[in-house]
This record gives structure tokens, C-alpha cells and sequence, in this order.
């Protein structure tokens, strides 16, 4: 990684639905489409797009089976997407830590 604070924000990750997905796979391990699509309140075009963002960066895994006749689609986390997770998140505590320390403090609502 550089010197570039930012350099820890990637961009694949930083899209605000696809911050939402992975934050729910690194929270349940796997989430089918349906919980993805409640919880985010997309959709089912907008999660699928992203979905496959997300997979062809090799964050995700998408497994599509039958649950009886009707299909379904579960994601879990891949060693990469797990790992650029980690990376993202640091990259954003670094970001809250040079704030805190030039003074600037959360709100307290």
C-alpha cells in the first residue's frame, strides 16, 4: 500500500450498496438474495448488479441452486473479498484517527 491515506478506500467496495453487502457477508458469512435485498432496500436489478461487481472483483462467491422449484442465489466472502475488507476498513480508521487527532470530534446527537 502507498503513502496515499486513500489509497486503503477501494473503490469496488466504497459504492455504497456494495459497502452494504459486503459488510453483511463479513457479518453473517453467507446471505442469500432475498435477506440482501430486504436489508438494503434494492432493487432486485440494482443488488444484482452490484452482486456481480462484486464477483468478478473475486470479493464474492454466488452460488445459485433450487430450493425446490424456485431459485436461489446465496453469496459468501472470498479469502480476497475478506482481506480488501480489512484493508478498507483500516483505510477508514486512519482516515477517523487523523481527524480525531487535528481535533475534529464525532457528533454527539
Amino acid at each position: 500500500m502507498g503513502d496515499n491515506i486513500l489509497d486503503a478506500i477501494d473503490d469496488t467496495i466504497h459504492a455504497k450498496a456494495r459497502l452494504g453487502i459486503m459488510s453483511l457477508l463479513m457479518v453473517n458469512g453467507e446471505c442469500d438474495f432475498v435477506f440482501l435485498r430486504n436489508e438494503l432496500q434494492l432493487t432486485e436489478g440494482n443488488l444484482g448488479n452490484h452482486i456481480r461487481v462484486l464477483e468478478e472483483a473475486n470479493y464474492i462467491q454466488v452460488n445459485k441452486t433450487f430450493a425446490g422449484k424456485r431459485p436461489k442465489t446465496t453469496c459468501v466472502p472470498t479469502e480476497q473479498g475478506i482481506s480488501m475488507f480489512r484493508q478498507y476498513i483500516e483505510g477508514l480508521e486512519r482516515i477517523i484517527q487523523m481527524a480525531q487527532s487535528a481535533g475534529i470530534k464525532p457528533n454527539k446527537n
